[in-house]
Order: structure tokens, then sequence, then C-alpha cells
């Protein structure tokens, strides 16, 4: 009898513990972290737009090709990231490396930004004029930010937006 009430308490307290995480959900792309489905950032907005076929075609394609070339960035990014970690890791830190590896870093980042940037004009020529108007109504572009009491403000209230694909 003891054997089974241990066993019991063991089960009973492992769904206790587990239940917060099982209660959190996950996202459409079948994992718990936030824009693992088929849909990037700037989609959801531009799908409430009652986007004509060729217009999805033509978006479509730029969001891949820009996805594409900014691959090679991001993994540029991620290396000199690391790279930056290794040396403020060092027991004596050389000032003109980190300044160096930051200036780089930096400039990965402006040219991901350009990309996006230019990828976002390419799309408001695509758009017609009100469908122009009601992507500018939506606040499209902006990050979720920061609310009240330091927590992320997003459309689920949990700081994640929420995806609506096609």
């Amino acid at each position: 009898m003891k054997k089974l009430t241990l066993v019991l308490m063991t089960v009973v307290l492992g769904m206790l513990l587990t239940a917060p995480a099982f209660a959190f959900g996950q996202s459409e792309g079948g994992s718990l972290a936030v824009g693992k489905g088929d849909c990037s950032c700037s989609k959801p907005a531009l799908w409430k737009l009652n986007l004509s076929a060729e217009q999805k075609t033509k978006i479509e394609a730029l969001i891949s090709e820009n996805q594409k070339a900014m691959r090679p960035l991001r993994e540029k990014m991620f290396d000199k990231s690391v790279a930056l970690r290794r040396l403020w890791s060092q027991a004596n830190p050389d000032k003109d490396k980190i300044t160096a590896a930051q200036k780089e870093v930096r400039k990965l980042r402006d040219e991901k930004q350009d990309r996006v940037t230019a990828m976002r004009l390419e799309i408001h020529k695509i758009l017609t004029p009100e469908q122009n108007e009601k992507l500018a109504n939506s606040h499209w572009g902006r990050g979720p930010g920061f609310g009240p009491r330091g927590s992320m403000r997003g459309n689920d209230g949990h700081g994640r937006e929420m995806e609506m694909c096609p």
C-alpha cells in the first residue's frame, strides 16, 4: 500500500509541477517559441488588406527574397556577436578589439535595417492608396514595445504578436 501511495503522490506532484507549462500553450508552429509559423512578422497586418492574388504573389516574392538575402547577414551577425562575447569574457578584455567588433555588429544591423526599409517601401508601391492608408492606421512595423510595469504589450496580452496567416 505504501508503494502505491508513493507512486500516486509522485505522479500527482509531477502533474502539478508541469501544469503551468502545458497551460501556456503552443503557437501555430507547434512549439512554445513565438513566430515559428509560416508567417513572417510583416504578414498579419498585410493580410487584413484584402489583397488581390497578384498583390499577394508579389508581396510573398518580396518577403521570400528578403528572407534569403537576410540569412547570410543574420549568420554574420551571430558569428560577430559570439566573437564579441568571447572578447568580453577574457580576463583582460582588449578595448580596441571590442570596439572594432561592436562596430562590425552595428554595421551588419544597419544593413539589415536598410534591407527591411527597402522591402517595406517596395510593398507600399504594390498596394493601392486605400490599402496604404489602412496599413498606416494598423501600426504596421511597430514592435510590441514596453507597457506598464515593464511588461511587453502585444495583441495577445502576453507580449507576443498574434499571427493571422491566410
